[in-house]
This record gives C-alpha cells, sequence and structure tokens, in this order.
C-alpha cells in the first residue's frame, strides 16, 4: 500500500533530501519550504529511517482536520478515533508548529490536542495514557496552516541527525544531516581522498567514512518510534536492517583526514571515531593550521571554520582566514577546497577567487559553501 509521507529537513537543504529519496526509492517527491513530500510502501518507510543521511524526521499525515479555533481543534481531533495508534499503556507526545489567528502559540495548541486525545480515552476506558515528552512510545505532530491542522505520526523519534555516535560536542558543532549535506554538495564520492583541515570534534570526516563505507546512519540507534504502531512489521524491519548491514564495506577506497590544532577537540574526534567503529579508517591528528601539508596529490577539502558568531575575535579570525588561503595556495595544488562561511568579511581574507557558491543554513544562520579550484 502506497502511503504519503513528509520528510522534515533543514533550510536549505530540500533539493538534496529530494535526491537522497528518489535515491532510496520514494516516489512522486516533491520538496517543499523545510521538507519533501514523498510517496511510498511501509518498507520504504523504514528503509529511509535507517539509512537517510541528510533527514531530521518522517511524518505520516493520518488526518487534515477544521481549526479555526482552539474549539474547534479540541472538537475535531476529539472526533478521531485514537484508539487505531496509541494503546492506553502507552505514552505519548504532542509536538506543534505553525499557527494561525486564534491558534498563535504552539505550547498551546499542542495541550488543547493532547486534552482532545486523554479526554477521549477517559470517556471510553476511564484510563488514559501518560505523557512522555522526553521519550514517548507514540509522537505525535500537528502542523496549523491558516484554518487546517495536519495532523501526523513521527515514525522516526529522536531526530534521525542524531546517530549515536557523538556525545563529544565541539563548542560550535555542525550537525551530522548538514556535514552529510556539505559532502554531497561538494561532490565528493568515496575514492576521493578527504581532508577536514579545521576538523573540531570531527563530524565531516565521519560522515564521510559512513558514506564510504556505506554505513546505514540508523544502525547505530537504539530504535525508532514506528516500532511502537500497531501496524509494526518487526519482520521486515528486520530484513531491511539485515540488507544494510550486507551491504556494508569494509576498507575505505580513499583515505580521510582530520586535522585540528586544539588538542581537546583532537581528543572529541578519536572519542566519537571510536564510538562510531571508525577509530582504525581515519587518521586524525593534532597539526596547526600553519603546519598542514596535503596528504596526497588531489582530493577534496571541506572546512567549516569559525565565522566570529559564536568562536573567537575578528581580528584573530581575519588573520585565520588569510592563513588558510596561504596553505590553500602553496601546498594544495590539484585539489578542491570548499569552505563553509556564515561572515562575508572574512571570507574575502582568503584572498583566492571562487569558483562557486552554494547559499545554506546551519542551524538559523544564512552561510555560503564557497569552492575554491586549486591549480
Amino acid at each position: 500500500m502506497t502511503n504519503q509521507y513528509f520528510a522534515t529537513v533543514a533550510r536549505g537543504l530540500e533539493e538534496i533530501a529530494a535526491k537522497e529519496l528518489e535515491n532510496l526509492g520514494a516516489e512522486n517527491v516533491n520538496p517543499d519550504f523545510t521538507g519533501v513530500y514523498f510517496e511510498g510502501d511501509k518498507a520504504l518507510l523504514y528503509k529511509v529511517n535507517i539509512w537517510s543521511r541528510i533527514i531530521f524526521r518522517i511524518l505520516v499525515p493520518i488526518h487534515t482536520i477544521n481549526s479555526k479555533n482552539a474549539e474547534e481543534l479540541y472538537k475535531n481531533v476529539k472526533k478521531i478515533d485514537w484508539s487505531d495508534y496509541i494503546e492506553i499503556d502507552q505514552t505519548f507526545a504532542v509536538n506543534c508548529t505553525g499557527k494561525n489567528q486564534q491558534l498563535n502559540h504552539t505550547h498551546f495548541t499542542a495541550l488543547q490536542i493532547k486534552n482532545a486525545i486523554v479526554d477521549q480515552q477517559r470517556d471510553r476506558y476511564n484510563r488514559r495514557s501518560n505523557i512522555d515528552v522526553k521519550n514517548p512510545d507514540i509522537l505525535i505532530n500537528a502542523h496549523i496552516y491558516e484554518d487546517e491542522c495536519i495532523i501526523s505520526l513521527d515514525s522516526s523519534g529522536d531526530s534521525l541527525h542524531r546517530r549515536g555516535y557523538r556525545p563529544a560536542m565541539g563548542v560550535a558543532p555542525l550537525k551530522e544531516s548538514l556535514a552529510a549535506a556539505l559532502l554531497e554538495m561538494a561532490n565528493w564520492t568515496p575514492d576521493i581522498p578527504f581532508l577536514d583541515p579545521m576538523c573540531g570534534s570531527g563530524i565531516l570526516p565521519i560522515e564521510a567514512a559512513f558514506k564510504s563505507l556505506n554505513i546505514a546512519p540508523g544502525l547505530s540507534r537504539n530504535s525508532f518510534n514506528f516500532e511502537q504502531w500497531p501496524d509494526f512489521d518487526a519482520a521486515l524491519c528486520d530484513e531491511i536492517i539485515e540488507d544494510a548491514i550486507q551491504q556494508q564495506k569494509h576498507e575505505l577506497d580513499a583515505p580521510i583526514f582530520g586535522s585540528d590544532e586544539d588538542f581537546e577537540m583532537v581528543q572529541q574526534a578519536i572519542i566519537n571515531a571510536k564510538r562510531s567503529d571508525l577509530d582504525h579508517q581515519l587518521k586524525i591528528t593534532q597539526v596547526a593550521l600553519e603546519n598542514v601539508e596535503a596528504p596526497t596529490d588531489h582530493g577534496i577539502i571541506i572546512c567549516n571554520p569559525p565565522y566570529g558568531k559564536r568562536l573567537g575575535n575578528a581580528q584573530e579570525l581575519g588573520s585565520l582566514y588569510k592563513q588558510l588561503g596561504d596553505v590553500f595556495k602553496q601546498r594544495f595544488k590539484g585539489w578542491t577546497a570548499y569552505v563553509l562561511s556564515g561572515n562575508k568579511e572574512l571570507t574575502k581574507k582568503i584572498g583566492l577567487r571562487t569558483s562557486g557558491r552554494i547559499p545554506l543554513y546551519n542551524g538559523s544562520l544564512l552561510c555560503t559553501l564557497l569552492k575554491y579550484e586549486l591549480y
């Protein structure tokens, strides 16, 4: 049976997520603002949760109801037969996005929906489900748009960008999903050597290794919320997981390097690599930027230097960006470099001509991925 799904993604990554969904077998793929509509069967739902590198969560719309104000929302939510979706002894939570004139506070909207569900349960069974905002069995997503509310079940639970390997966080960490998207934008393929000379807690090299070894990111998770649904097909899910395990490779096609001048950062990167079972695959070292050398005669560099929003001051950073440009120019002939930056003034200091610019967001910050061909 074909269902409609909605994948939520970071702003600016809609097209790249759509391409990923098509590669996973999704049909009628239609990018929208911070999300992608797509269609497929239950196997695809499980597969996308297990394989996606770029998506945050996959929602399954179950009802669209009228909701011009709190009373109408409550009444129409209560008309839905919630026993189809939640058992009394399961916990649940409601997340809400969007608003209209009357329903303009997401917390209040979510409360109305929760009340309607538990009131229906009380009327029927004299009992009700408990709420668990941290780790619910069933996660309901409500999106208010004009006078309608789309109610969906969240199949993922915890956001898919959390791969489970990262207890060690840098000061200004890159989300795993954005790191994976940068690799796609740079057209990096596993046969090309990869280097991040400012690797922080190691997210870019680790995501590169996941891609190179064809490791499905979802394999490192403990659970997905779809496992709590009444129609969960455990045998089908096991088959998809087994298939993903069979597809893993054991050797990198080309080396992957990460370095940073900060000793503590390098230690974090090594811990994260170990937790991902990649410590024997990656070469992570402590090297100051001025001492970075090209490890091979060609390859792709991607780095995310500080933009001055959270780390460092403008003058120090100006000389860091200048040094980055000098190192590229003097030591990386034959390479292609990509720099993610949220600060135009700083990137001018690199002093090299760009051969491409891709606008994207890092969190809420508008950034540019700058491409440099180093001849």
